[in-house]
């Protein structure tokens, strides 16, 4: 569900006709001569929609094939440059189908100058692009720096093509099944999403953007709502099955709970063990990570851990706070995974939760166990509020698998007492509660006020983090 509506653009100088600036009538803005790039195709100017600017740049082969010149390179990385300088987000438009190879090595250098500024904007402004066409070889790396990517159905883009791999390996494959848009909105995770036209996803991303402010050093602005933040939510309750091996869409938990059930979802078909997105509550814009039980029971694997580590950091750049709904058994086991790194992986969701400062606030709706339970910015990790429904499981491991550990030597009649037991004792939320690692059980039905509430007495949380060069994520 769509929240921001496209208006007309107001406004604006192009960088290729010579110059980079503000909307028309705007004297605040930095000029930049570009004559050299008269003959660019690509652009980038100063937009207005709906009183929100950001800078559109627009990367654009100018020769034959959608291959890119040296000329196209410097509009771009001016009007990134000036983007990061005058605090404005960015929407880029990109189809370069590789350097011009008539140029020689100055389109490369070009592009690299490109990717450069992108990571000099990282954690400083947003910076999201679209993909509207071929995307090929180097610049192709620009795709992966960004915070945000969007295909159209009819984008496409690797590094290698299909001929070289065919070369190399043997295999016959298309450049759609090699690096298509769907392949990449589900194999990869480049896409956050795929859409018609390139006008579509500029609409997605100013969504996105609704929720983001222009910079590092901004607060998101509030999101006007009619819903009150007392609005009763026991429908969210009713959604969890009645038994404990039973799924659900905890996309319906989210849309109950957060404002005019508005949720825009990031990366929705990769990795969908796991669910990221922004939504807001009571008017304040949150960052929303939670376990997906419809896929793989809500366990967490690599993919799954690198998808929650990004946005966690996205939102932690950004100023937004987060809310992270918990029900997984833990983390996915499998000799593949571990030859694969599945420690190193898995390690990523937890770093990147433990060097968070902004707000933090956890929900449990059913399962939370062993290790998935840390890494779940559990109260240990650095989480402000914890809350927990009353069917909260939080636990070493299940029932079942503690009882085969502690009576293995038992009967099957003894063992189903002492799992039995075992549930009534540990598998409730109030051990958690009396240890501290839970602050409040709550009902489901007061889930939506007390996350506003916890919302709005951490408005005023201001975190930072002892001096350093940087910190070390176990990529």
């Amino acid at each position: 569900m769509m929240r921001y509506k496209r208006v007309m653009a107001l406004g604006g100088v192009e960088v290729g006709a010579g110059s980079v600036g503000n909307d028309a009538g705007e004297g605040d803005g930095a000029v930049i001569d570009l004559r050299a790039a008269m003959n660019a195709r690509s652009s980038a100017r100063v937009i207005s929609v709906e009183d929100r600017r950001f800078m559109r740049v627009s990367l654009h082969g100018s020769r034959a094939g959608d291959t890119i010149s040296q000329a196209d390179c410097t509009v771009v990385e001016a009007g990134l440059r000036t983007a990061r300088e005058q605090r404005l987000p960015v929407i880029g438009h990109i189809v370069a189908a590789g350097p011009d190879v008539s140029e020689g090595l100055a389109p490369s250098v070009a592009w690299s100058r490109i990717a450069k500024e992108i990571v000099r904007c990282s954690g400083v402004i947003p910076v999201m692009l679209v993909v509207d066409g071929p995307v090929l070889s180097g610049p192709s790396f620009l795709l992966g720096l960004a915070d945000v990517v969007v295909f159209t159905e009819d984008a496409y883009s690797y590094l290698s093509g299909p001929r070289m791999v065919r070369d190399f390996t043997g295999t016959q494959i298309s450049g759609d099944e090699l690096g298509g848009a769907g392949v990449h909105q589900r194999s990869s995770g480049l896409a956050s999403a795929v859409v018609e036209t390139a006008a579509d996803g500029e609409d997605y991303l100013l969504e996105v953007l609704s929720y983001l402010p222009d910079d590092v050093d901004s607060l998101p602005a509030s999101i006007e709502t009619d819903d009150p933040i007392d609005r009763p939510t026991a429908e969210a309750g009713e959604l969890l099955p009645t038994t404990a091996t039973g799924s659900y869409d905890v996309r319906d938990i989210i849309t109950e709970v957060v404002d005019d059930g508005v949720f825009t979802e990031l990366r929705a078909q990769w990795a969908p063990n796991i669910v990221t997105g922004f939504a807001s509550i009571g008017g304040s814009p949150v960052g929303i990570v939670a376990n997906q039980t419809q896929s793989m029971a809500g366990s967490i694997d690599i993919s799954a851990s690198q998808k929650g580590a990004r946005f966690v950091g996205f939102c932690d750049a950004f100023n937004v706070p987060l809310l992270t709904m918990v029900d997984t058994s833990g983390f996915l086991p499998g000799k593949d995974l571990e030859w694969r790194g599945m420690i190193r992986h898995g390690a990523q969701l937890a770093f990147a939760y433990a060097r968070a400062t902004v707000p933090r606030i956890g929900l449990i709706l059913r399962k939370s166990y062993g290790g998935a339970y840390i890494v779940m910015d559990s109260v240990n990790m650095g989480n402000d509020v914890m809350l927990a429904w009353p069917t909260a499981e939080v636990a070493v491991m299940g029932a079942k698998g503690a009882v085969e550990i502690l009576h293995r030597g038992a009967s099957e009649e003894e063992k189903a007492e002492q799992v039995a037991t075992y549930e009534a004792t540990y598998l409730t939320p109030y051990p958690a509660a009396e240890r501290g690692s839970i602050t409040a059980v709550v009902e489901p039905e007061f889930t939506r006020f007390e996350v506003a509430s916890a919302l709005q007495m951490l408005g005023s949380k201001r975190e930072k983090l002892r001096p350093r060069r940087h910190d070390n994520i176990p990529l």
